[in-house]
């Protein structure tokens, strides 16, 4: 058997959260038939990250791709240290999803689908995060996008822990020129933040990537990418982006 693909999501109070990871996680199986496909959340939903490691076999294999968009502290601390304290597994930690080409491609898709017209700048919206590197995946996704559309400019902003907020990336916008930027939104589901940067949002307001087929390619291919590298003992290692 295949290592296990443990889908790692955060976790959220919204309902649509849930039905929204697992539709997603249908994709996947779909995708690869007879990989045996689990999820898991860090905090909020049932199944716990914890429990969904407890139940797999002793001496089976896992890999933790964890349905985040940068490297913040869950990618690069809560991950590991799940994957080191199941202790009966031999577990590998994927990199987050982002910034990857597949990404953009959804991103795209989705502001097409809510409306997004050539020539509208940007407001890329995502969590946040205090550890610099997500927003310097933030930043590489938002130069990636910006040329994807054209050359378009595109701002990140963010809900929580990072500046500049959504207004804030807004007021910027609008002194450069740009009146009524759309938002493409920087979540894999809906939730508090995803609701709250739509709501600020002066134009259109994209949806979630939610499960965007592009969105599950890029999971197999975290995955992928896991499997092929050397296992660590601990699982304290993220794999190569």
């Amino acid at each position: 058997m295949p290592p296990t693909l443990v889908l790692v999501a955060h976790g959220s109070r919204d309902p649509r959260a849930l039905s929204t990871v697992e539709a997603l996680l249908g994709r996947v199986r779909e995708l690869r038939p007879g990989l045996p496909v689990r999820l898991g959340h860090i905090e909020l939903t049932a199944p716990l990250l914890t429990g969904t490691l407890d139940a797999l076999p002793e001496g089976g294999e896992a890999v933790l791709v964890p349905l985040l968009l940068g490297r913040g502290h869950h990618v690069t601390h809560d991950l590991p240290r799940a994957a080191a304290d199941a202790a009966h597994l031999r577990t590998r930690v994927a990199a987050p999803l982002g910034p990857h080409p597949l990404l953009v491609e959804a991103l795209r898709d989705r502001l097409a689908e809510a409306g997004w017209t050539p020539g509208t700048a940007v407001v890329l919206a995502g969590a946040g995060s205090l550890d610099p590197r997500s927003a310097a995946d933030a930043r590489a996704t938002a130069g990636q996008l910006a040329e994807r559309l054209d050359g378009v400019p595109v701002v990140p902003a963010y809900a929580s822990a990072a500046a500049p907020t959504v207004p804030a990336a807004v007021r910027a916008l609008a002194a450069r020129g740009h009146h009524r930027p759309a938002l493409a939104a920087y979540f894999t589901a809906p939730g508090r933040f995803a609701t709250q940067s739509a709501a600020a949002a002066p134009g259109i307001a994209a949806a979630p990537l939610g499960d965007h087929p592009a969105l599950a390619r890029l999971v197999l291919h975290r995955y992928d990418q896991a499997c092929a590298q050397p296992y660590r003992p601990a699982g304290r290692e993220l794999a190569t982006a």
